[in-house]
């Protein structure tokens, strides 16, 4: 299955989610940009950009403009990166305007002049376009979750929030390229790491407002943030509207083998990191493919002898292996107190059998105290084979690893082989046709089922 990770090293903005996916996936570039400009009406283009650490691409808007006739994307004529105001709308007593925030900046407190954009009315003209099914879904969702969160820092309904005319083309056009990039992904889980908060105040036409936002920091509730002591806007409303609307899960990137990597850059220079988000595609398949390691809940009992001759030892572990319910049993040399040389013993049985394993330690060594603990174990798939070879059959030991299945012969059935030579040819002769056997039908032992398939000659299970 298809996974993407979001590394946010410099933070997250909306046209840095874009850039990232289209810097891993350049073809879909074309549709992207065509979306977003038939949508936002202003000039959309991914443009490949290095900052002199890093090599990725931005996602440039432009409105009423070449995208490609400014040096950074973000700018705009007055010469600021990024805007989050929230302008009163007069013409709605209660309305409020949110001017989008591009690569982490803001206006510091130009006035903003011209209409608004009301909601209610971007969603309408969502929901009347043109735009695939799932990525029309997408993009009316990412913008409910922005218009959510800033209609209640503001106390108004969602339908009531607007958003300033220059400000909504490029929120739309951001929005609108996320959501067909979401939507030509297929399906995917997301997940994204701990998250900048930044640090500072911004100032808006409602005053000066600490960083994070109000609205980002409603939207950023449940994932993971920290403090790098880098100020600044990080993290955006509309980064995070995207991130909460993804559902994607806070923390570390799963398991899985790596497919792909990109890096989409925001206008801010970051002092000693680079100003972007990665993002990196994983195929979790590959995990969820390997054989299943079965779970279960193992005793184990140690202890210590160092006044019981070899032979009485080796006598009473030799039952103590014939025990129902356990599974393998350990015998190694260890220093006690004094420099005294002694045997550590160690038992793995079944929960269920411990009483009856820690009582026969007593009756069987002179052990007068001993340890117990369950711990959790992992088991992988196993079967048994016998191949039939000139001179006897010979058993073999099937285990179904990730890279397939691999055997092992029973030495016992090849002790009456004359030659070390000899012997290791017939072990791995049989391996071979079981091996071959198995990969033309399906292991014949479910996971966790411990009555068949051994490690030794007694039809035990080792470790």
């Amino acid at each position: 299955m298809r996974h993407i990770h979001l590394d946010p090293l410099g933070g997250i903005a909306g046209d840095m989610f874009v850039a990232a996916l289209l810097d891993r996936f350049p073809e879909h570039a074309a549709v992207a940009e065509q979306a977003a400009e038939r949508l936002s009406g202003a000039a959309c283009r991914s443009l490949s950009h290095t900052d002199g650490t890093l090599s990725g691409s931005r996602f440039a808007v432009q409105a009423g403009g070449a995208a490609g006739g400014h040096a950074g994307h973000g700018h705009r004529p007055d010469g600021h990166d990024h805007r989050h105001d929230h302008d009163h709308d007069h013409d709605h007593g209660h309305g409020h305007g949110y001017d989008h925030d591009h690569g982490h900046g803001h206006d510091g407190g130009h006035d903003r002049h011209g209409g608004h954009v009301h909601w209610a009315q971007i969603r309408a003209r969502l929901e009347g376009s043109d735009l695939p099914e799932g990525a029309r879904r997408a993009a009316i969702g990412i913008f409910a979750v922005l218009a959510a969160a800033e209609g209640r820092v503001h106390g108004v309904p969602a339908d009531q929030v607007s958003f300033h005319e220059v400000g909504a083309a490029d929120s739309v056009a951001d929005i609108v390229a996320a959501a067909m990039l979401i939507d030509r992904l297929g399906p995917a889980s997301w997940s994204v790491g701990s998250l900048p908060t930044g640090s500072g105040l911004i100032r808006t036409a409602h005053g000066i407002m600490p960083v994070p936002a109000p609205a980002t920091s409603l939207l950023l509730e449940g994932f993971l943030v920290h403090d790098d002591d880098i100020g600044g806007e990080r993290v955006t409303p509309t980064g995070a509207a995207i991130l909460r609307w993804l559902e994607a899960s806070p923390g570390p990137r799963p398991a899985g083998r790596l497919v792909g990597s990109g890096i989409g850059f925001g206008t801010r220079r970051l002092p000693g990191m680079s100003n972007c988000l990665r993002v990196l595609e994983l195929d979790t398949g590959a995990i969820a493919a390997a054989p299943a390691a079965a779970h279960r809940t193992l005793a184990v009992v140690g202890f210590e002898i160092d006044d019981q001759t070899g032979e009485e030892l080796a006598a009473g572990l030799d039952r103590l292996r014939r025990v129902p319910g356990v599974h393998d049993v350990l015998q190694m040399p260890a220093f006690g107190k004094k420099g005294r040389m002694m045997a550590h013993v160690q038992l793995l049985a079944d929960p269920a059998a411990l009483d009856r394993v820690v009582a026969l330690c007593f009756e069987e060594t002179s052990t007068i105290g001993l340890r117990c603990q369950l711990v959790e174990g992992r088991a992988l798939v196993r079967s048994a084979a016998e191949v039939a070879l000139a001179g006897g059959a010979v058993r073999v030991k099937l285990v179904e690893r990730p890279g397939g299945v691999s055997g092992k012969a029973e030495s016992d059935d090849v002790l009456e082989v004359p030659g070390h030579a000899a012997r290791r040819r017939r072990r791995q002769d049989a391996e071979r046709r079981a091996e071959a056997q198995a990969g033309q039908a399906p292991m014949g032992r479910a996971p966790g089922d411990d009555t068949q398939g051994d490690d030794g000659p007694d039809g035990r299970e080792l470790g």
